[in-house]
């Protein structure tokens, strides 16, 4: 069943948010506006929404799976990233970009690309 939350971006409603949560947390996918089209998301680990978004989307194994940080400290938990890199992402974000680097032990292994042990984020 589809459920369509609207949330204020300048100043969303913690109930609205809660409720977002707590159906992602309870297997629901969600679809949600980026700069360039819309993008389906699940929790962390989720084998079934991992799954669902595979068959949704038509892809294989080797599709990078993209992680959406909170902010750039969150990059080190999932990327392995040296400070030259570093540097270049943060001056080219805010954009249209999704950067593949090496992923840590955080990130559960059937977002990885099977031969990179890659990730986007």
């Amino acid at each position: 069943m589809a459920k369509y939350f609207d949330v204020h971006p300048e100043n969303p409603q913690r109930r609205t948010i809660s409720n977002v949560a707590d159906s992602i947390r309870s297997g629901a996918l969600v679809a949600y506006p980026t700069d360039s089209c819309y993008a389906l998301g699940c929790q962390l680990g989720s084998r079934d929404g991992i799954g669902r978004i595979r068959s949704i989307r038509n892809l294989d194994d080797r599709h990078h799976f993209t992680l959406v940080c909170q902010n750039f400290a969150q990059l080190g938990q999932f990327v392995h990233i040296d400070n030259d890199v570093f540097r270049a992402i943060k001056a080219a974000t805010p954009g249209r970009y999704t950067f593949i680097l090496p992923a840590t032990k955080e990130v559960p292994r059937q977002l990885l690309h099977p031969k990179k042990k890659t990730v986007g984020v």
